[in-house]
């Protein structure tokens, strides 16, 4: 590829000069000045680089900062800390260096954005990690979360040049943590925006297809909107109103989510866009002018009252305010009628930089913002926590529903939507949590166990003899009492797995194993525990016994694979060298790693795939390697946090070879439908199957049949003439309910 110097040169001073426009409304003296400066360290450090696309990397930083100005809002400070974001761990440039040039301030939000170098120790993840590292600068500056997001967005719409697994990688990122963060901040445009782009990166066929049929039915829709918006813009004209009335369609994503919660085509979802009235109204004024617009919209159109939600007398923990309606229109059709004011609507689209506008004026809705940021700082001050566990943790901190409910006193709590009275126990205290045995929820005595509902008042019971144990963390879902309850039973299972030790070491003393570190990795394996902790907790436990030991030391490993010590299986480049020197000994159709070679694996039972279907493969502790398809239920965590060992893999052509489906039948019942149905899958297609079940109900029938197919071609031509039977409204293909893949 034969590169213009002088022609990128142009570009990098174009794309500058840009920013420099679009930043131009918030800078003060002398912050041009610091803007050049951080341009220049940047363009020096970076000169050499090249994006994988071939494009300059200075282009990078550059569309970074200028997200942060014109999508997010932020200013000089985060300009620079974009533009430097990745001078630290890319190049020779200190921290310190920059500390000198720009300040603490700003060197700490670059500190947050550097990715922590080195090896981690086995069990744990680099993604993880990292994850937690930025965080932590969050309870100091929220900027960092938001140049990060900016971060994000940028590489994700330049992720085209990437291989595919790196593709897979941050795009399950993206879904896992950095999306529902955008969701939690307030940034609804880049949440949006991202989860498109995850569509987009993991399934395409299913994004192309949505994305189409929104096009298709655009111009049908704009004439639609037209007729539906007039008389509501003529009443609001006669009472002097300002506004601004606009459409958009739902997100392709959240079509695809309704499509795949529903199992239901395109056609089917009937709210596929939004008309959204924003009014200028003074701040005092707000709430009864949005609940006039309302009366207005609900003149001309029926609403659905159990679609009513009034975000503006209680916000979102997002600091979200909106009226939503869903009303009929004349026509038969469902639409979402969304009223909000100026201000609303900036904070809706802008988040968390839009609040210190409105601060000023008084406004309580900050500090649902603020309080979540004083249980994300709790939760990092959390020494005993892994990574992953943290991750785990903060994704629960990201919900995005909320329920209110009262204690006696009428005090307002805002828990998570599913959330249980022992939730609400540990809400208030961990002692009240850790002894509760019941509630009274609107004067009537439930379980700890009981869901709670909007609105709903409630009064613990306690009892000093209560005692936590593993089967409460089935049922709270909000991450205070998880993570309460967590440590109460880890106090309990340290005290086991500490008597654990000196049993174990009593015992193999006894056997005469000499227990060295090799010893206990090989202990690890051969009674499949991830840890030394665990293995000493079950021997604490009784559920290792002296027999077990006993056949633990005339074992003797044998699997090349298997028998390769973990520390030094931890990436996929270690596996990949141990695939070469196994190479070669199984046929089979599957290509693993970077040169596609032909080596052991276990399909996950967890989503079942068949070739054709898109896949990657996954180093396993235990097991080996696992193949997953890209739209395994498992596969955006396993991703997210483990990306390191993620390796790999597609078909090849397909030798005749069965694999084990299954497919879901819906239709009405009629007499002989069932034997039509097997008919065309033994007769007609020579199809073997492994399973039949089949239930009708008042007319209705639904089915499951497990049956042995070659590759997902195979699989489509049958479920084309299944749906031809007479009777058989729809067939689609479902994974295996077993999760432990």
């Amino acid at each position: 590829m034969v590169i213009d110097v002088e022609e990128e040169r142009k570009e990098i001073i174009n794309r500058y000069r840009r920013l420099l426009r679009k930043a131009k409304p918030i800078l003060k003296e002398g912050d041009a000045k610091l803007i050049k400066r951080a341009f220049t360290i940047s363009m020096e450090a970076h000169k050499e680089m090249r994006r994988k696309s071939g494009e300059p990397y200075i282009f990078h930083p550059l569309s970074v900062a200028e997200i942060c100005v014109e999508e997010i809002g932020l200013g000089t400070t985060s300009i620079i800390a974009a533009l430097l974001h990745d001078v630290v761990e890319d190049t020779d440039i200190q921290l310190k260096d920059l500390e000198q040039i720009f300040g603490k301030k700003i060197a700490k939000i670059i500190d947050g954005l550097t990715k922590i170098k080195g090896v981690f120790e086995y069990g744990t993840s680099a993604q993880a990690e990292n994850f937690r590292k930025m965080l932590f600068t969050l309870s100091e500056d929220v900027r960092v979360i938001l140049i990060k997001l900016a971060d994000r967005l940028h590489n994700m719409r330049t992720l085209e040049s990437m291989p595919r697994n790196k593709q897979l990688r941050v795009s399950s990122e993206t879904i896992y943590l950095y999306a529902p963060l955008a969701h939690r901040l307030g940034l609804n445009a880049i949440k949006t925006e991202l989860e498109d782009l995850y569509l987009r990166f993991t399934d395409y066929p299913v994004y192309r297809d949505i994305s189409n049929k929104i096009d298709e039915s655009r111009a049908s829709r704009n004439k639609f909107i037209k007729q539906f918006v007039q008389p509501i813009k003529e009443e609001l004209d006669k009472l002097n109103v300002e506004c601004e009335i606009k459409s958009r369609p739902k997100s392709i994503f959240s079509i695809y989510n309704k499509m795949r919660k529903q199992n239901i085509p395109f056609e089917e979802v009937y709210d596929l866009f939004a008309v959204r009235i924003i009014i200028d109204t003074p701040l005092e004024q707000e709430k009864s002018y949005c609940w006039q617009v309302y009366s207005i919209v609900t003149d001309y159109y029926t609403p659905n009252p159990d679609r009513l939600r009034d975000w503006i007398s209680t916000p979102k923990g997002n600091g979200y305010e909106s009226l939503h309606t869903t009303v009929m229109a004349k026509n038969g059709q469902w639409v979402e009628v969304q009223i909000r004011t100026r201000r609303m609507d900036e904070i809706a689209e802008k988040g968390y930089a839009a609040h210190w506008k409105y601060k000023d004026n008084g406004s309580s809705h900050e500090s649902n913002l603020e309080k979540w940021l004083v249980k994300v700082r709790e939760l990092l001050e959390k020494q005993d926590l892994t990574a992953l566990e943290f991750v785990d943790d903060f994704r629960g901190n990201l919900f995005n529903e909320e329920i209110f409910v009262f204690t006696p006193k009428g005090e307002l709590k805002t828990l998570p939507i599913g959330a249980t009275a022992l939730d609400f126990a540990f809400d208030i205290h961990t002692d009240i949590g850790a002894k509760c045995i019941g509630a009274k929820v609107n004067q009537k005595l439930v379980p700890i166990n009981h869901t709670l509902k909007n609105g709903d008042q409630i009064e613990i019971l306690t009892s000093s003899k209560q005692k936590p144990n593993e089967d409460w963390l089935r049922f709270v879902i909000s991450p205070k009492a998880k993570s309460k309850i967590k440590e109460l039973l880890k106090e309990d299972k340290r005290n086991v797995a500490d008597d654990g030790k000196e049993i174990l070491l009593r015992k193999t003393k006894q056997l005469k194993i000499d227990v060295s570190s090799r010893v206990y990795e090989q202990m690890r394996d051969y009674f499949k525990v991830n840890s030394q902790f665990e293995l000493h907790y079950r021997v604490g436990k009784g559920l290792i016994t002296l027999n077990d030991f006993k056949r633990f030391k005339e074992f003797k490993p044998s699997s090349p694979l298997k028998n390769k010590a973990h520390s030094e299986i931890t990436d996929v480049k270690s596996i990949e060298q141990e695939i070469n020197k196994v190479k070669g000994r199984y046929e089979d159709i599957l290509l693993i790693g970077e040169d596609m070679d032909v080596v052991e694996y276990k399909l996950a039972k967890c989503c079942t795939p068949i070739p054709g279907d898109e896949v990657f493969g996954f180093v396993t502790v235990n097991e080996g390697i696992k193949i997953h398809r890209t739209t395994c239920p498992n596969a955006t965590e396993l991703l997210a946090n483990q990306g390191n060992r993620v390796i790999k893999a597609k078909w090849t052509s397909q030798h005749e070879v069965a694999f084990l489906t299954g497919l879901k039948v819906i239709g009405t019942d009629r007499v002989g439908l069932i034997n039509d149905v097997s008919k065309v899958i033994s007769e007609e297609l020579k199809v073997n199957m492994s399973s039949l079940s089949f239930k009708t109900d008042q007319g209705i029938f639904s089915g499951e049949i497990m049956l042995y197919v070659n590759d997902t071609r195979h699989l489509e031509m049958l479920i084309e003439k299944l749906e031809k039977v007479e009777g058989v409204v729809k067939v689609s293909r479902f994974d295996s309910r077993n999760n432990n893949g």
